[in-house]
């Protein structure tokens, strides 16, 4: 008998309100809102497909990323964490065209409370998405636009990168747009910063995905 904590995320979250209330699958296009800041706290989600964006939104208006989000990530969960039932402390929005599953939040609570082991996956799955989170906020830190896209960048071969002939290839389809919006920049200032890195052969696009020839020299050189 396979133990629970080294099932397959995927099939952990689906048998989470089992069979007779079947996850709810919903997409969501990119740039499409999944909940925003002040929503009730009502379903839990896992994330079977794309890359979701979860930011914070201040009372000036600016709005900051603190995570992106990979397949097989849990999120939606922080009232659980709270031990009390609290409304959504983020926006989440579709960073690309998105496949989601989603639970009502009491199942997640009555799962939790039945199996003891599925505490420490969901665990594990909030501890990766801290260190992303801090990871975020040292690149939001540099003034710099140049050294922010490349921080980015580095962040996103570590976790959407694979492997290919000429280094590591970020398997998203960015937008110049989107880059803007997740590092607090301009589309003009994004399209010229990678127009530059091309220039000087450190990373190549093709079909709006990026290459990084090699991640090292670029963290050496830009950051």
């Amino acid at each position: 008998m396979i133990a629970l904590q080294d099932r397959p995320l995927a099939n952990v979250f689906r048998q989470l309100s089992g069979s007779a209330c079947p996850p709810m699958v919903e997409t969501f296009d990119r740039g499409k809102t999944i909940f925003f800041p002040g929503d009730p706290a009502e379903r839990v989600y896992f994330l079977v497909k794309g890359a979701v964006k979860l930011s914070r939104v201040y009372e000036a208006g600016e709005e900051i990323t603190v995570a992106l989000l990979r397949e097989n990530s849990v999120f939606g969960v922080l009232s659980l964490i709270t031990g009390q039932r609290a409304d959504r402390f983020y926006h989440a929005v579709a960073f690309t065209p998105v496949e989601l599953l989603s639970v009502p939040i009491e199942q997640v609570e009555k799962a939790l409370k039945d199996n003891p082991d599925l505490s420490i996956i969901m665990l594990r799955g909030l501890s990766s998405r801290i260190l992303q989170t801090e990871m975020m906020i040292e690149t939001l830190a540099h003034r710099d636009m140049g050294s922010r896209l490349v921080s980015f960048l580095l962040i996103l071969c570590r976790d959407f990168g694979a492997p290919s002939g000429d280094g590591i290839t970020i398997d998203l389809k960015l937008s110049h747009q989107a880059i803007a919006e997740a590092i607090g920049s301009t589309r003009v200032t994004v399209t010229r910063l990678l127009g530059d890195l091309r220039t000087d052969g450190m990373i190549s696009i093709h079909k709006k995905k990026i290459t990084v020839h090699n991640p090292v020299t670029l963290s050496q050189q830009f950051t």
